[in-house]
């Protein structure tokens, strides 16, 4: 090899070095950018997530307390009706007792 190749050689390398050495930061920091970019829209991701998940439990737990609150009153209204039905069956079964009894001892209304 002569001289000027040589020369030319070693620019050459100077030159790549130089060139590897100014990209190498600009890599780096787009790597960092990157990789923090990334890990943010994975945080709004998971964020997103759970409050999804909040949403859709608070949902749920509206519908069971709903729920029990309609079967509630449905257990009370028919406690309601059922009590009702036994003092009108009473009231019954006393008139009746009332008028047999009249009828027997010949007291009839």
């Amino acid at each position: 090899m002569n001289g000027k190749k040589i020369a030319t050689f070693l620019f050459a390398c100077g030159a790549l070095v130089a060139f590897g050495a100014a990209a190498q930061p600009q890599q780096g920091s787009s790597a960092g950018q990157s990789i923090k970019q990334d890990a943010k829209a994975v945080g709004h991701g998971v964020a997103n997530g759970a409050r999804d998940v909040g949403h859709a439990t608070k949902h749920v737990a509206k519908k069971i307390g709903h729920g029990a609150k309609e079967a509630g009153t449905g257990i009370g209204h028919g406690a309601k009706k059922a009590g009702i039905a036994v003092g009108h069956g009473a009231r019954e079964g006393w008139d009746a007792t009332k008028h047999a009894v009249k009828h027997v001892f010949g007291k009839d209304d």
